[in-house]
């Protein structure tokens, strides 16, 4: 993968679902699972357009980052210029090792916090 292309800086959230004394949820935080990470954000082509509608998908970006134990589809990424929240539809690990760099499609808007 070529470093130029991660030109983009991300955080990405893990959520944290917590209880009160009496065992009632208490609203959704969000804690930071790795920050400043390098990434590519590119929204789809009319082409991936077209395939995912077909699928039913709101994907609506693809971003791509390099490989990172323990990510889940559960966490968001936010971006660090714009604020922007994207949910993690996925991860697609690269088809070589699958441990060069992460495929991540996302949708855009708040997830639950």
């Amino acid at each position: 993968m070529q470093a130029g292309r991660l030109r983009h800086r991300v955080v990405i959230e893990d959520r944290a679902e917590t209880r009160d004394a009496d065992g009632d949820p208490l609203p959704v935080t969000w804690s930071t699972f790795a920050d400043k990470v390098p990434a590519e954000i590119a929204p789809l082509s009319a082409r991936d357009l077209v395939a995912a509608q077909a699928a039913q998908s709101e994907v609506s970006v693809r971003i791509t980052i390099r490989w990172l134990p323990g990510l889940k589809a559960r966490m968001r990424i936010r971006d660090l210029v714009e604020g922007t929240v994207y949910n993690i539809a996925g991860t697609i690990a690269d088809n070589r090792s699958g441990r060069e760099w992460i495929t991540i499609p996302c949708t855009e808007g708040v997830n639950d916090g």
